[in-house]
């Protein structure tokens, strides 16, 4: 079976956009090498890798997205292989593609990533913001090696290692008439109104928070954003319940919140490392995956000094 690197590397890309126009312009040459790449590659494999849509691109079939896995980690090895002669053994070197959970994503990766390249400088890493539901199909298409989320509806095909532990809690503003309590229940929380971050998987989980303690919360506000719903908080429209880091006690407009610790028993979300299952990682995601784990925890206490908030797994 013979095919090269740049016919992998084409094939990919044209998976990566679902176009051979796009990927053909995303790697500055003609439309004809990209088809004639993929078209050797399905006459050596005997796979059909894409299905051609008229005038609407490309998709890959489930044969062409197992083989698109493989490829990438094969490209990848190639390049860590390059990055290993040209740094003369400096083994962790290459490229890192990472994609985060959007609520704990800002608050935790921007000093992880600091850290890391502090320590392999030979590493270009790279981290974007996805929901659940894109960032496990990002991770299936092999876009990005690692995926930092929850646990929340994962996969069979997706390995997960959860890294620390986030409870729900309560947040107000001063004026809230329950902003003075230590702790709080649901129970007391439901007869106010709520301000619900509206993302699906986030939404269903607060919701089923509720819903175990026999509960009916008062959705009055629905937002799209972290901001958002920190704003409305502040200004009064409502509480929220939050599991992610605090990080600070202002909402964007200046307006102040307070954390509050709920005293019932609720299921915590915990976050952790997501790959694809039988993915072999590279030198530098085995890097970065072992940073993780021992400085997640210095890192949150770095930005929620209160412990109550979080708990390091082992």
């Amino acid at each position: 079976m013979h095919f090269t690197l740049k016919q992998l590397r084409y094939f990919t890309t044209a998976g990566e956009f679902s176009s051979v126009t796009k990927a053909a312009e995303a790697l500055h040459v003609s439309q004809p090498s990209i088809s004639s790449a993929i078209l050797h590659l399905e006459d050596v494999t005997g796979l059909q890798l894409f299905v051609r849509h008229h005038a609407q691109g490309l998709s890959l079939t489930p044969a062409g997205r197992k083989f698109v896995l493989k490829a990438k980690q094969l490209l990848q090895d190639a390049e860590g292989l390059g990055h290993y002669a040209n740094t003369l053994g400096e083994e962790i070197a290459g490229s890192l593609k990472v994609v985060g959970f959007p609520t704990f994503t800002p608050i935790l990766m921007p000093s992880l990533m600091k850290a890391f390249i502090d320590a392999y400088p030979e590493v270009n890493i790279q981290c974007d913001e996805n929901h659940q539901k894109d960032l496990i199909q990002s991770l299936h298409e092999g876009r990005y090696e690692l995926g930092l989320t929850y646990d929340l509806q994962i996969p069979a095909d997706i390995e997960f290692e959860a890294v620390i532990e986030f409870p729900p809690y309560a947040v107000l503003n001063n004026a809230h008439p329950l902003a003075e309590r230590d702790e709080l229940s649901l129970k007391e929380l439901a007869d106010y109104p709520m301000v619900v971050l509206d993302w699906p998987m986030s939404r269903d989980y607060f919701y089923s928070l509720f819903l175990s303690q026999d509960l009916e919360p008062k959705f009055a506000y629905k937002a799209q954003s972290l901001g958002m719903v920190r704003g409305l908080v502040g200004n009064g429209f409502g509480y929220s319940l939050f599991n992610s880091p605090l990080a600070s006690n202002l909402a964007l407009d200046g307006t102040e919140l307070k954390a509050i610790p709920l005293k019932d028993k609720l299921r915590p979300l915990r976050m952790g490392i997501a790959k694809v299952a039988q993915l072999r990682l590279t030198p530098a995601a085995q890097a970065f995956v072992q940073m993780l784990k021992t400085q997640t925890t210095e890192l949150t206490d770095a930005v929620f000094t209160d412990k109550r908030f979080h708990k390091p797994l082992d």
